[in-house]
């Protein structure tokens, strides 16, 4: 018996990648499999691969009662208009009435639970954030058996050679 995706190859992975370059920026990266594709290189055997990843944590403000109660309104008033929304076309009563309704309604459900969700953190994060992953490095690997013309053509790109050691 096979497995189920036995058939299928998996298009996030190469069968013998070899490392073609090494950049720190993404756009570098992809600078050089554009390259590749300008020069009509197969580049459906090339990857580009983030390594050495890293959680960036930006800090966007401080979290207070009023800020943590008036997202709770805004949000729980956004959800009432789409359920409003919905109910003016299954109901005969005015759309207006309707739609105000459950914007109130969606407005207290949704400041009740935010306050209750900041006052489960007791004072634990009283900030606001924004967070990403990132990589460090990005490296192109390349099939082998297109490796060495990958790095010919790739030598041909003004300011751009690729890394020997990666």
């Amino acid at each position: 018996m096979t497995s189920p995706g036995a058939g299928r190859q998996n298009p996030l992975r190469l069968q013998f990648p070899q490392s073609l370059a090494v950049y720190a920026e993404y756009a570098d990266a992809q600078k050089a499999v554009d390259f590749l594709s300008d020069e009509h290189f197969p580049v459906e055997n090339c990857m580009i691969v983030g390594t050495d990843l890293k959680r960036i944590e930006r800090i966007t403000g401080r979290l207070t009662t009023g800020r943590v109660a008036a997202g709770g309104v805004a949000s729980g008033a956004w959800l009432g208009l789409f359920i409003g929304l919905l109910f003016t076309i299954f109901t005969s009563e005015s759309a207006f009435t309707t739609i105000a309704s459950t914007m109130v309604f969606g407005a207290l459900f949704g400041v009740i639970w935010a306050l209750i969700g900041y006052a489960m953190t007791r004072g634990q994060r009283d900030f606001q954030s924004v967070t990403q992953v990132v990589a460090t490095k990005y490296e192109v690997l390349v099939e082998h058996k297109v490796a060495a013309q990958a790095r010919e053509t790739l030598a041909k790109l003004p300011g751009s050679t690729p890394n020997p050691f990666a």
